[in-house]
């Protein structure tokens, strides 16, 4: 079985940024998958579940009521290894042409009085959420973008040479 792209990367390598996972075709048009990537796989702890759930539902809306953005939406969520989100837009366009959509979701969760869709009727588990530690995760990563916007590798995966045998089998890293 051949292993996926998201798979394929170096996360010993990763650093928290904004990343093109993968483009693909749809249909007549291309959507684009991105990592936004908050902390460094294996290297730091991970964001706090109820957090993330809280971080989920706040960018979410954010992003979906965002007039510029909310058509271009296909999908806001947490990854399982609780490092980062993966966004899913319409189009392609390069990590830095989010950027201050990503840098204003973020700092959203700054002024979120309450997260949205936090209650039974809205939820699948509206008692795991956490807004102070959100807000905390939210901060942390706003001012890393801001400190890094400048630097490549916020944009770029890092890139490693992989181990072909004659046979030609791979052996990943990652």
């Amino acid at each position: 079985m051949e292993l996926i792209q998201s798979f394929s990367v170096d996360h010993t390598k990763i650093v928290p940024g904004i990343f093109t996972s993968r483009v693909d075709t749809v249909g007549n048009g291309t959507v684009t998958t991105y990592d936004i990537r908050l902390k460094r796989p294996n290297r730091e702890p991970v964001i706090d579940i109820a957090a993330m759930h809280s971080l989920e539902h706040i960018i979410a809306t954010f992003l979906r009521n965002d007039p510029t953005w909310k058509d271009e939406i296909i999908y806001w969520g947490p990854m399982g290894c609780l490092t980062g989100f993966y966004l899913i837009l319409k189009g392609n366009r390069a990590p830095k042409e989010i950027y201050d959509l990503i840098l204003r979701a973020f700092e959203s969760v700054e002024g979120a009085n309450d997260v949205p869709g936090a209650t039974e009727v809205n939820c699948g588990y509206c008692r795991m959420h956490n807004l102070p530690m959100a807000k905390w995760y939210a901060a942390e990563f706003v001012d890393y973008l801001k400190a890094n916007a400048g630097k490549p590798e916020i944009f770029e995966y890092p890139k490693t040479d992989r181990l072909v045998t004659e046979k030609g089998q791979e052996f990943y890293d990652s």
